[in-house]
């Protein structure tokens, strides 16, 4: 409409000049020096008039049309955005605008619109994969409580209630264990990190002392490579990660497999460098970045408490991002795994105290 009223504002500009212009003639028949008749003003006015008329409302018509046309094909993007944010709005995430065209302005808002529901889907996929599976962890326990209770009083002349008092203890410490797996993930997302100088290669070496039986038990074999590796952070949240990727590669590496665990200080970049390596199963790119959901391993969902509840990667994940640092998982060629963790590093002397950030609410991508 604003076009269409510059050229009609134009249109009458020009046709009040042309009368303004046209005060300037004489009134009356005039005669030239050759004995042709020249139109008086009153004749000029009235032929200027109608076709200036004319020509205003064909202006009037283009300009409505054409002010019609430009915005409906330049709203026309906008309209696609607008329908997707409805479509999201109602939760239909998996709806995409994909503006096709060059690249301009608003191709560009719709490709940063996709990106955002490409994450909010993802985001609400795993929320929800989590909540059915944390409800089917925490059901498991209390069924199996319930089972037994419900058997011991039906035939209580039948039961060993010493074995029977045991087997309650183990399940109630599964549900206690699993209750407080679940606590310390959700702590970990809005965790406020007390930073201070922490040499990661020693709590490698407390966590490799606190495994020692059960690399014994299942024949792995544990090698390490420590070097001093000062972070700044919370030395209890980062001994949580330690002690989970530890644990993680001797459970995970297989029978009579082989762990490798380095730590070291990468000047380059000013990061303390955790590195753990283990044998096993071959990894699809697809069941590597799924490893960090909650509840989920290489084989899929968890089993049961000798293999954790598949909540450690995703405390790693949490704890590494609040404290700033980064988080990557790559299989290996000839199986397992290669995980890596980079904190921000204090360097030899543990003065430098770079920013330790909370955790954001989502996850980022790592591929």
């Amino acid at each position: 409409m604003s076009y269409a009223a510059f050229v009609v504002v134009v249109g009458v500009v020009l046709f009040a000049v042309g009368i303004l212009l046209l005060r300037f003639v004489p009134e009356g028949n005039l005669v030239g020096s050759d004995g042709d008749v020249i139109p008086s003003r009153s004749d000029l006015m009235d032929v200027f008039i109608r076709y200036a008329l004319d020509a205003l409302l064909l202006l009037s018509v283009l300009g409505f049309g054409g002010g019609w046309l430009l915005a409906r094909q330049m709203l026309k993007p906008l309209t696609r955005i607008t329908a997707a944010a409805h479509a999201a709005r109602d939760g239909s995430l998996d709806h995409r605008i994909r503006m096709p065209g060059r690249q301009t302005e608003l191709a560009e808002l719709s490709d940063t619109f996709d990106d955002m529901l490409d994450r909010l889907q993802r985001t609400l996929e795993a929320q929800q994969r989590f909540a059915a599976n944390a409800s089917h962890e925490l059901r498991t326990p209390l069924a199996v409580t319930a089972t037994m209770l419900d058997v011991a009083s039906r035939h209580p002349e039948k039961q060993n209630y010493d074995e029977l008092v045991e087997r309650l203890r183990a399940t109630n410490d599964r549900a206690v264990r699993l209750t407080e797996a679940l606590l310390r993930l959700a702590d970990a997302d809005a965790i406020d990190a007390v930073a201070e100088p922490v040499d990661i290669a020693v709590l490698v070496r407390v966590a490799l002392i606190e495994s020692a039986d059960e690399a014994t038990e299942r024949g792995v074999t544990v090698t390490s490579a420590l070097h001093p590796a000062i972070s700044i952070g919370d030395e209890a949240l980062l001994s949580q990660i330690v002690t989970n990727l530890v644990h993680n590669s001797i459970r995970h590496s297989g029978k009579q497999g082989q762990a490798l665990v380095s730590t070291r200080f990468d000047p380059d970049h000013g990061t303390a460098i955790l590195r753990t390596e283990n044998t096993g199963p071959i990894y699809e790119a697809d069941t590597i970045a799924r490893l960090p959901e909650p509840f989920l391993r290489g084989a899929g969902r968890v089993a049961g408490p000798q293999q954790g509840y598949g909540l450690g990667l995703a405390l790693v994940e949490r704890i590494v991002a609040a404290h700033g640092g980064s988080f990557d998982i790559a299989p290996r060629s000839n199986g397992g795994l290669i995980i890596t963790v980079a904190l921000p590093g204090a360097g030899a002397d543990g003065f430098s105290r770079p920013e330790v950030r909370p955790h954001a609410s989502s996850r980022p991508r790592r591929r």
